[in-house]
């Protein structure tokens, strides 16, 4: 069965480069597409005033009567802006040579339909920021951090920009996250022919030069062209001067490891990662 991929979309300035994502992802795993809009009308409602305070009776039923149609007009707009959204992210991938994704505009709260919709996913797609991010700040997307926690599958966080990808770096501890992301890399297509540089972060000892001697005979069997490298330092420093110094393109991490990795990939640290590395990330539980 071919690979199914969900791709999330809210129209922000990111969306051009999660469906220039999707594409490349498709067209290199033979999948699907299907484009997930979410109108989270919970968020809308919690900024909504209280007008139940002291008025006149009919006054009151007559300001609320209008405030439901008001309510029931900005729904229709709300679906409509949603159906243009994904009919825009759907050209945007067939003009990219992208299978041609199905369409789904859910109503509810975001992270609860990620959770529903992606049981029948193989690879989730989702923009570094969305259309709440505050630029200035590097802020990331209100949702990011929560939808890398809870998939149960491999996450592509895109960049703001899409760029061909030929180089790719995986952040390796041993963990069983980072094995899952090497087998991910030996088995399936996504990464197929790439360039791969496994990199570990401490000190170059006999067990690190193992374990990394390990993994890249994973990749080797399955043809794959791995390089590998240890460097001392905080993790997340020497992956972020890694990722520059090798002009890398794409970035595989354990969402959950051990030691220091495990440190930095939880929490706030996570959030750090993203907002500071310039590329896209293929994050793995």
């Amino acid at each position: 069965m071919a690979p199914h991929i969900l791709v999330c979309t809210d129209g922000s300035v990111y969306a051009n480069s999660v469906y220039d994502h999707a594409a490349w992802a498709a067209k290199r795993l033979d999948g699907s597409l299907e484009i997930l809009h979410v109108l989270d009308h919970q968020r809308e409602h919690a900024e909504s005033k209280d007008w139940s305070g002291n008025m006149v009776a009919n006054a009151r039923e007559d300001l609320l009567s209008q405030l439901a149609e008001l309510d029931a007009q900005k729904s229709k707009i709300l679906q409509k802006h949603g159906r243009n959204i994904l009919e825009t992210a759907k050209q945007a991938i067939l003009d990219q040579g992208g299978p041609s994704p199905a369409l789904t505009l859910r109503n509810g709260n975001f992270i609860d339909t990620i959770s529903d919709v992606e049981k029948n996913a193989d690879l989730l797609i989702i923009g570094k920021r969305g259309e709440a991010a505050d630029f200035a700040t590097m802020h990331l997307g209100a949702n990011l951090e929560r939808v890398i926690r809870g998939s149960k599958h491999p996450v592509l966080v895109t960049s703001r920009a899409y760029k061909p990808i030929e180089k790719v770096l995986i952040a390796y501890d041993g963990g069983s996250s980072a094995k899952k992301a090497v087998q991910h890399a030996a088995e399936g297509k996504l990464l197929k022919d790439l360039d791969i540089l496994l990199l570990k972060v401490g000190p170059e000892t006999e067990a690190h030069r193992k374990m990394l001697a390990d993994a890249a005979l994973v990749l080797e069997k399955a043809g794959c062209h791995v390089r590998t490298t240890i460097a001392p330092g905080e993790p997340e420093d020497v992956i972020v001067e890694t990722v520059n110094r090798e002009a890398i393109d794409l970035l595989v991490v354990g969402a959950y490891g051990h030691t220091k990795i495990r440190q930095f990939l939880v929490g706030s640290t996570t959030t750090a990662l993203i907002r500071t590395c310039l590329i896209p990330l293929l994050m793995f539980r």
